[in-house]
């Protein structure tokens, strides 16, 4: 007994020393006064996929503008205080969480470009006051999204602000009384169907718009397949929506005018038109970038030139006429625009002495003219899948085994390609194809399953005639 127990102990002690081994620290301490993460002076020991890296000493802590950082997990603000600003480039945590606001101080993460992929959970305050302050780039997570990381009294405080980019969870979210996220031109795309959870969320004044200045878009299965969406938009329903890409040339600016404090007073508007978000910001010159003065209007016409992002805002005076209620800085890209491909919806059929061909009935739209390619993504076995015309919106297709395929079309407009997907599923025959349908019901009498009633059935029937196959003896008789 205590020989086992001994072994034990052994046994947990040399998985502890060997869990030390592998867990590395690399600590934030911007010796270089650069805050550049990639210089190896500025790390206690430069992060690699086995660091567990601390993120301390103060702001405004390391950033990353371009490469690719590497780390196991990420605490930001370990100990005391500090922040992370991604404008660019990638980084990868391979082995566990990001967190914002461990161990006794502040976490801020600036997310303003590149591409964040947490293998494990994205934590926002963990016993401290934690920040995501997002206006683009992409956060990729494959476990959960906590805003904070846990429920009770003494969790501090933590807010997400999603101004732009997009966070995409491929676990659950989970929010609690201390913690917000607020939705502006960002976007949050959840696994599954959890509409109703977020819902709750929503209700409960966790989630908003603008800051309360706008309404939480949310769908299942419409904006993206399979996962729910969540967007925000403003009171003022901007057109074009605040980050979105449009086709450059004229460009109608629209909005929708708030109530008047006086039923059938007219609401005026000042608009501001700009490609430089510092002069709007700043609003130094504001007359040299205004397009609309105290007009009761709800659209302007713009010039956008390719490959520009433009800044707008609307102030309304609702009131007092000499006190504007300032509106928020939307903002949009104007940019040749990727072609819309629909390769057609996912279907299933069968195979007829061997074989089956088919249409394929593609949509591609586009302004301009666009090449486009079938690919064949995948199949059940190799060449079973052959493609009349690859270079063709409208082919067909030839499959010659059962099994699924997955077909590819790109659209090119020597710019940008678009592309889409189309599943196929093959059966042996006719009935198969039937059975495989969500809700299938077999018919009334159908007793071999062969999707039809006939003489089979009724021969079944009549060989089974009056036999009882009920119990004969009472396995639970009475007193």
């Amino acid at each position: 007994m205590c020989t086992r127990l001994i072994y034990l102990i052994l046994f947990v002690l040399a998985l502890f020393l060997a869990g030390n081994v592998q867990a590395q620290d690399a600590t934030w301490t911007d010796a270089s006064g650069d805050h550049n993460w990639f210089t190896t002076k500025n790390w206690s020991d430069f992060p690699t996929p086995a660091h567990w890296v601390k993120i301390r000493n103060g702001l405004p802590g390391p950033t990353i503008a371009s490469g690719s950082a590497l780390a196991s997990r990420v605490h930001i603000g370990y100990k005391e205080g500090g922040a992370l600003t991604m404008d660019g480039g990638t980084l990868d945590i391979s082995g566990d969480d990001l967190l914002m606001g461990k161990s006794d101080n502040t976490g801020t993460l600036n997310m303003n470009g590149g591409t964040i992929t947490v293998a494990r959970d994205l934590e926002v305050a963990g016993g401290n006051p934690g920040f995501l302050n997002m206006t683009g780039g992409t956060i990729i997570v494959g476990d959960d999204f906590e805003i904070p990381e846990s429920e009770g009294d003494g969790v501090s405080i933590a807010q997400v602000h999603l101004d732009g980019g997009s966070i995409i969870i491929g676990g659950d979210l989970h929010m609690f009384d201390q913690g917000s996220l607020d939705i502006a031109a960002g976007t949050l795309i959840l696994a599954g169907n959890v509409v109703s959870t977020v819902q709750g969320y929503i209700d409960s004044g966790w989630i908003t718009a603008y800051g309360g200045n706008g309404t939480v878009q949310l769908d299942y299965n419409v904006t993206n397949e399979g996962q729910t969406t969540l967007k925000g938009v403003h009171k003022l329903k901007p057109n074009p929506a605040n980050g979105d890409v449009v086709a450059p040339g004229t460009l109608e600016l629209s909005w929708t005018l708030p109530d008047p404090c006086v039923p059938g007073q007219p609401v005026l508007v000042d608009v501001y038109f700009t490609d430089n978000w510092e002069s709007l910001y700043s609003f130094a010159d504001p007359a040299s970038i205004r397009v609309v003065t105290k007009s009761n209007v709800t659209s302007v016409i713009v010039q956008a030139a390719p490959k520009t992002q433009y800044y707008w805002a609307v102030d309304t005076y609702v009131g007092d006429p000499n006190d504007p209620i300032l509106g928020p800085i939307f903002s949009f890209v104007a940019d040749n625009q990727a072609p819309q491909v629909d390769a057609g919806r996912n279907t299933v059929t069968w195979l007829l002495d061997g074989s089956r061909t088919g249409k394929l009935d593609a949509t591609v739209i586009d302004e301009d003219a666009c090449t486009v390619k079938w690919t064949v993504v995948s199949e059940p076995a190799p060449g079973s899948a052959i493609i009349q015309a690859a270079t063709a919106e409208d082919t067909s297709v030839t499959f010659s085994a059962t099994g699924q395929y997955v077909l590819q079309l790109d659209a090119s407009d020597g710019e940008y390609t678009g592309s889409d997907t189309v599943t196929i599923d093959v059966y042996n025959d006719s009935c198969e194809a039937a059975q495989s349908l969500p809700g299938y019901q077999p018919l009334v009498g159908d007793l071999n399953g062969d999707c039809r009633v006939d003489d089979t059935d009724l021969a079944l029937l009549q060989q089974n005639w009056l036999q009882d196959n009920s119990l004969t003896q009472d396995w639970f008789p009475l007193p």
